[in-house]
């Protein structure tokens, strides 16, 4: 079912009325959390889904156009655009979930122990979207039990909408996607977000060996470069830091897609700070690289 084709009533809409109206409803498979309507992992992700597109595309009233840009403290940029699309998704959330926990950049913390957290970064890549380039995304990750169960990347400008639920696969666009199988370092393409960080977080002698090992290295980065892992187009994609609303959409995303996703040194979080996603075959020689250049 292509949940963005309706016109009368969204897709949110009708799952509220059928879990209100039909609560002794067949149970399914998928893992069932604990909400004001018992609503089930699925349709969480159905959710999530309908709230990144929202949040994503509000971005286009000001991608390519006028937008206001300032600094935060720790000098990365933001614009109004950011906080407009945390605006909206946090707005749903808070309307549909109101017992649900939500971690967003802009805008913090709020009922951050609750069973169920949304973690939002409603642009990732602000410096692309600032230059005009559309490979940034809106990410949302939903957290049940402290676990990563639902990821959703959304990049607005390109139309690619890459989500995954645990247990349910990866799709892109609703069609199912999966890491190639490259078998060796020769012949893989490695994507990474901004090479002066090798040198910052001291990864750049591991760096190094891995591009010269390599067939291909591009700065295709930020979410969008996990986003190609996932579908196929790339097979390792490196963050040298990151923060957990850039983290929590991706492991449920690349594990669903058949890869593998930890930090720089075989970790398996979402809050230790890098990220390395790529297909299984090849992960043990990456993080030999990055084991001896500690």
């Amino acid at each position: 079912m292509n949940y963005f084709k309706h016109k009368k009533i969204t897709i949110i809409h009708r799952f509220v009325v059928f879990c209100m109206l039909n609560k002794k409803r067949r149970q399914n498979k998928h893992l069932r959390v604990k909400t004001h309507m018992n609503i089930s992992l699925h349709e969480l992700g159905e959710a999530a889904v309908e709230f990144a597109k929202a949040g994503g595309d509000s971005t286009l009233n000001y991608f390519k156009k006028s937008f206001e840009l300032e600094r935060k403290a720790d000098q990365s940029p933001v614009t109004n655009a950011d906080r407009e699309a945390e605006t909206v998704i946090r707005e749903k959330i808070k309307k549909y979930f109101p017992d649900h926990g939500i971690i967003g950049e802009e805008y913090g913390k709020e009922n951050e122990h609750s069973e169920v957290v949304w973690i939002l970064d409603p642009i990732d890549g602000t410096k692309s979207f600032i230059h005009g380039i559309p490979f940034y995304t809106t990410l949302i990750g939903v957290l049940v039990q402290n676990k990563p169960e639902i990821g959703v990347i959304y990049a607005p400008a390109l139309g690619e909408m890459v989500s995954a639920v645990t247990g349910g696969g990866c799709y892109l666009n609703g069609d199912p996607v999966k890491v190639r199988e490259c078998t060796g370092l020769p012949e893989a393409t490695l994507l990474t977000t901004d090479v002066t960080s090798f040198e910052t977080y001291g990864v750049q002698d591991a760096m190094k060996e891995l591009i010269a090992k390599t067939r291909l290295h591009r700065t295709w980065g930020d979410a969008y470069g996990h986003m190609m892992v996932a579908t196929g187009r790339a097979d390792i994609m490196i963050d040298a830091v990151l923060n957990i609303w850039d983290a929590a959409a991706l492991m449920p995303i690349v594990t669903e897609a058949g890869g593998s996703y930890t930090d720089l040194y075989g970790n398996i979080s979402i809050e230790t700070g890098s990220a390395l996603s790529c297909n299984k075959l090849i992960r043990n020689e990456i993080l030999n690289i990055f084991d001896k250049n500690k």
